[in-house]
């Protein structure tokens, strides 16, 4: 296993996994496949045309986090905003059939449901489009989506913001979930996308990829500066609790904050990298799991790691379930 956490220790935490309860806040997507085959080209425009065969629609952006917790068998609860589309509806309607509910979702007119699509032909993405309004929401969702937090304090161990930069994750919400769980062991993680990362102060844990940490402390990875260097800078600079980097091949670093930076290396899990699709989704998901069912950082990070040598061995945003995770132990 690894020095943080047996075989026995492991199987206690996922065991509690039903018991924990997650709250997943952020920017609510849909992701839509459309599959083909291409025979020719158009005899209006020199653009191949594709003959679909099947179209899927599957839950992204920080449905995709819910998803994997859901998957995983973990309580999970979701606040986002969604159009009053048809694209919403069936959104809604797809978390109902999993039994998830969605009185956190604030549903507006003047918002589409984010949707993107992706035609896919021969197994090679061709295009994507995306429909979607990406100014802030107004000050009458961030109230209700707060609402919604405060009435789960009792049920949720952890919070994931997860944030696609879409207009949900603002620096008033992160302070009002904050303001929330502040008395509480209510742990918050989140996934930054913005590369201001002031508007995250007060956040436990921030999981940010290598990419991510040298937008945000505006420096190349190199000879100097490796990405221990940058992390720490980053941790010192906005007073981060914790940092968890994913860096793709090279598996995950925690800095941990205390009297001093405690750097904890977990390297790679996967055997063959066929997809890193969502993969960050699957390490925040099973990250705030873990710590919701009492795992310390650590072996929080010990779980994620191990979910998501899983999932890059898959095609597509994919999900883990506990007997892949048992099989891996």
């Amino acid at each position: 296993m690894h020095r943080f956490l047996t075989r026995k220790r492991a199987l206690d935490i996922i065991a509690k996994f039903s018991q924990a309860g997650v709250l997943v806040v952020g920017d609510v997507m849909v992701d839509h496949f459309i599959w083909g085959n291409v025979s020719r080209i158009s005899p209006e425009a020199p653009v191949p045309v594709v003959d679909v065969q099947k179209d899927s629609i599957l839950l992204g952006g920080c449905a995709n986090v819910l998803n994997n917790i859901h998957a995983i068998g973990g309580k999970v609860y979701v606040a986002g905003v969604v159009g009053a589309d048809n694209i919403g509806k069936k959104l809604l309607a797809e978390l109902s059939d999993r039994k998830i509910e969605t009185k956190g979702i604030v549903v507006k007119k003047d918002r589409p449901t984010t949707l993107k699509t992706r035609i896919v032909a021969h197994g090679q993405q061709m295009v994507r489009f995306d429909k979607e309004k990406r100014e802030p929401i107004s000050q009458d969702s961030i109230n209700k989506i707060l609402e919604y937090v405060k009435s789960l304090r009792k049920k949720i161990g952890a919070v994931v913001i997860s944030d696609y930069n879409k207009g949900v994750v603002s620096k008033e919400l992160i302070q009002g979930i904050r303001k929330i769980v502040d008395d509480s062991d209510i742990v918050i993680c989140l996934d930054p996308k913005q590369n201001n990362f002031s508007i995250y102060k007060g956040v436990h844990i921030i999981t940010p990829n290598h990419y991510e940490v040298q937008r945000a402390v505006g420096l190349e990875i190199n000879q100097n500066n490796n990405i221990e260097k940058l992390s720490e800078l980053l941790i010192k600079k906005y007073a981060f609790p914790a940092l968890l980097v994913t860096r793709g091949e090279e598996g995950m670093s925690l800095f941990e904050n205390g009297r001093k930076i405690i750097h904890t290396h977990f390297p790679a899990q996967a055997k063959e990298v066929y997809d890193v699709t969502g993969a960050g989704d699957t390490v925040i998901g099973m990250l705030a799991l873990s710590l919701a069912a009492k795992a310390n950082l650590k072996e929080a990070a010990c779980l994620a790691n191990l979910a998501a040598g899983v999932v890059v061995e898959k095609i597509g945003t994919a999900t883990v379930s506990q007997k892949e995770m048992i099989d891996v132990l």
